[in-house]
């Protein structure tokens, strides 16, 4: 069981983000996919089809805060992120594409992979700590210009 990490806004959230190594894959190249991303130690678990897993807070969020700016596809995150929430759950999932993710950018594949996803979930202590969560990470914007930035 993880612990969540709280950080300076006194916020507890875990990340938690986990991707298969297929036997066609190098191990390395699947690492260097997640880690483009999220700076997380990650360890290889499971046998059939190993898979690598690590676990963060908001601090292993932080590039992927940068790089959804930097592609401009806040409004696309934001609705993933929105739609990740399952019932009355205090956490989002998503994927993301491990070979766009390889070479450093994001791409949050429509379904089911041939190789398999990177797979994250973010959870909070509450549903108001994720949606703020989510509005740092991916905020409403008004012609893709963030309406207004939260700093976490």
């Amino acid at each position: 069981m993880s612990v969540p990490v709280t950080n300076a806004s006194g916020m507890n959230v875990s990340v938690k983000i986990s991707a298969p190594v297929n036997p066609t894959e190098m191990q390395e190249k699947v690492e260097k996919a997640i880690s483009n991303f999220f700076p997380v130690e990650l360890k290889l678990q499971g046998s059939e089809i190993p898979e690598l897993f690590g676990e963060g807070d908001l601090e292993s969020l932080r590039t992927l805060h940068l790089r959804l700016r930097e592609e401009r596809i806040l409004d696309t995150a934001r609705k993933i992120f929105l739609n990740g929430i399952e019932g009355d759950t205090t956490n989002t999932k998503f994927r993301l594409n491990k070979q766009v993710a390889y070479i450093g950018k994001l791409n949050f594949p429509a379904g089911k992979e041939s190789l398999g996803s990177i797979h994250v979930e973010i959870s909070a202590q509450n549903l108001s700590e994720l949606f703020l969560v989510i509005d740092w990470l991916a905020p409403d914007t008004i012609d893709g210009k963030p309406v207004m930035e939260i700093d976490l």
